[in-house]
């Protein structure tokens, strides 16, 4: 059975003040859309729903108290005062260092400077969001389970199957034995090949990709360690996942869509687990990494031309 949003973030400390929009992009896409309303106004006027009561942000939202409430709980404060504390810790960082006043809403006649402005401040903030909501418990633990796998299988289709290239390439290099999918009868049948002592990961920024949670389900199943780098925790990915590694939900645009916004939170991911297992494996990762480095030095020596 899939998890539930509640269950997920059950037991957890309530989130700094400056995770808190990175939580509500996360969780936005499962709230009903009454809680959608109350989340984005605080997400969106920090300073000015700090000032309200539980009653004055029902009002304001065209909501009730209860689903203030609820959604305060959804994001993981104890009840409506909390959620006010981190509004007002908030907006008092936010005026302490405001950031520019530039969205990713990229227009078809905007100039090229402008376009740079925009997807840098986008991609900032979408690492700034995944960092603020990975869990680093969840983190430390799929490195484990990587340090001392046997094998891994990755999963990823389309502009996640680069990602999962790419984490594959990484491990490779630092002597693991590493198997990037993104050919889903491929996948499957390297999966039923998994035993208890392998690592099967699932790249998919939707949650619901059909051709990577087949996989990660017969890896499940066959007793590897799973683990799922999603936008969704609350996604059917998950059902089959040891470990769940959360990125940050890009807003989308019409030139840019999410399967080209979420791979920057992807790959911060990858780069969190990779140097993780690097850490952990220093003494045989170190020499491993320095060979793959001497072995393809020649191709980056500036060739000399034919006179």
């Amino acid at each position: 059975m899939t998890p539930n949003v509640k269950e997920i973030f059950a037991g957890e400390a309530p989130p700094a003040p400056a995770a808190l929009a990175a939580k509500v992009r996360t969780l936005a896409p499962s709230m009903t859309r009454s809680m959608q309303r109350v989340a984005e106004a605080v997400a969106g006027d920090p300073a000015g729903c700090a000032a309200l009561t539980v009653t004055g942000l029902a009002e304001l939202t065209g909501t009730s108290e209860a689903t203030v409430v609820r959604t305060a709980r959804l994001l993981g404060y104890p009840g409506y005062r909390d959620l006010r504390l981190a509004l007002a810790g908030l907006a008092a960082q936010q005026q302490s260092g405001r950031a520019p006043a530039v969205t990713a809403d990229i227009a078809v006649d905007d100039p090229i400077a402008d376009v740079v402005a925009k997807l840098a401040y986008d991609e900032q903030q979408t690492l700034a969001d995944t960092a603020a909501g990975l869990d680093t418990v969840q983190l430390g633990a799929a490195v484990t389970a990587l340090a001392a796998a046997r094998r891994i299988d990755i999963y990823g289709v389309g502009a996640s199957g680069l990602v999962a290239q790419d984490l594959a390439q990484k491990l490779l290099r630092i002597g693991l034995i590493a198997h990037p999918h993104s050919d889903p009868h491929l996948a499957v049948t390297n999966a039923v090949q998994l035993k208890a002592k392998d690592v099967a990961i699932a790249i998919t920024h939707s949650g619901s990709t059909g051709d990577v949670i087949e996989p990660l389900r017969v890896a499940f199943e066959r007793g590897a360690t799973t683990v799922a780098i999603t936008g969704r925790p609350d996604g059917p990915v998950t059902q089959y996942a040891d470990h769940i590694l959360t990125t940050s939900t890009a807003r989308e645009s019409e030139l840019r869509p999410a399967a080209m916004s979420s791979r920057t939170s992807q790959l911060l991911v990858v780069d969190c687990l990779f140097v993780g297992v690097a850490q952990r494996t220093y003494e045989t990762a170190a020499p491993a990494l320095s060979a793959s480095y001497e072995a393809l030095a020649h191709r980056h020596s500036p060739r000399r031309r034919m006179r």
